[in-house]
C-alpha cells in the first residue's frame, strides 16, 4: 500500500496536459495510443507543460492521421528556430491501427479526441485519443448530476 502514492506521484509528473472537457463533451468508446511528430523547441515547451488540448481533434489527411489546433506554446529561449504554435502535427501509429481507425471514424459521429499527453517511459511525448461519440444536452446533464451525486454521498461518508 505504502507504495501506491509514490507510483501515482510518478505518473502525474509525467502527464503534460489533460483534455477535461473531452469526457464531458464525448462519450468515449475506445482509447489509443499514439506518437507525434515534434521539433525540439515543441518538447522543450511540452517539459514546460505550455499545451492546451482545448478544440484540438485528430483527422486523417491522405493515410496519415494528424492533430489539428493542438496548441503548444512558443519556447521562450528557442531563438530564431521557434515553431508555430497550432501548426498540425503528424501523429506516428502502426500501419494496422490507422487502417481499423479508419474504417470507425468513417461510421457516423464518431471523432477522434486527444484526451491527455504525456512522457512515457523513455522520454517520447505520447498522446492518447479517444474514439468518440458526441454527447446530446441531456446526457450532459446526465453526467453533472451523476457527479453531484457522488459528491454528495462522499460528503456524507465523511462526515460520519
Amino acid at each position: 500500500m505504502a507504495k501506491q502514492p509514490e507510483q501515482d506521484r510518478t505518473e502525474r509528473e509525467k502527464s503534460i496536459a489533460i483534455n477535461r472537457k473531452a469526457r464531458f463533451k464525448f462519450e468515449i468508446i475506445e482509447k489509443f495510443e499514439a506518437g507525434i511528430s515534434l521539433t525540439g523547441s515543441e518538447v522543450k515547451s511540452c517539459r514546460a507543460h505550455q499545451v492546451s488540448l482545448s478544440d484540438a481533434y485528430a483527422r486523417f489527411q491522405g493515410n496519415e492521421l494528424y492533430l489539428v489546433n493542438l496548441d503548444i506554446a512558443q519556447y521562450a529561449d528557442a531563438g530564431y528556430s521557434q515553431h508555430e504554435p497550432k501548426r498540425m502535427r503528424k501523429l506516428l501509429m502502426h500501419r494496422r491501427e490507422l487502417g481499423k481507425l479508419v474504417g470507425k471514424v468513417a461510421e457516423r459521429g464518431l471523432t477522434l479526441v486527444p484526451l491527455g499527453l504525456h512522457f512515457n517511459s523513455r522520454g517520447f511525448v505520447k498522446v492518447s485519443l479517444g474514439l468518440a461519440k458526441g454527447k446530446q444536452l441531456f446526457d450532459k446533464r446526465r453526467t453533472l448530476r451523476d457527479r453531484d451525486m457522488k459528491r454528495d454521498m462522499a460528503r456524507q461518508v465523511r462526515g460520519r
